[in-house]
């Protein structure tokens, strides 16, 4: 089985991106992941993120400027995830954890120190190496 989630890295002004350590009870708990979720019937990526950042943290991101980065692809025990990750620098509102996650904002080249889930892993060093280059996160 094939499972679509939708992820987003959101950089604010400073360029830090913000991440989300998931909560006791769930799976993964305690480990860290960039805010997205599950793409429902029907629903482009894009909506996704724009459903999911709203519902976990309250914000109203622009999904317009919603920038494709790049994409994971990971083999979980029961399943398979595809998972595109999106940027984003221009929403609504504050961002406050509203499903009892815990936030956090890092420069890109921090990101791999974390615990992360497995499928973020691949996507936290590409960011942190395109950092290292010298390249700007244009999408």
């Amino acid at each position: 089985m094939i499972l679509y989630v939708a992820a987003c890295a959101l950089i604010d002004a400073d360029g830090r991106i913000l991440m989300c350590q998931r909560p006791k009870g769930k799976a993964h708990a305690g480990q860290w992941e960039f805010p997205g979720g599950k793409i429902e019937q029907g629903e482009r990526p894009e909506q996704t993120i724009v459903r999911e950042l709203r519902e976990e943290l309250g914000i109203e991101p622009c999904e317009r400027c919603l920038q494709p980065f790049s994409f994971a692809s990971h083999a979980y025990e029961d399943f398979n995830l595809f998972m595109p990750l999106f940027l984003c620098r221009q929403w609504d509102g504050f961002t406050r954890p509203k499903e009892g996650q815990v936030l956090k904002w890092l420069f890109p080249d921090q990101l791999p120190t974390l615990d992360l889930v497995p499928a973020d892993i691949p996507l936290a060093r590409e960011m942190a190496d395109r950092l290292k280059q010298g390249r700007r996160f244009e999408g």
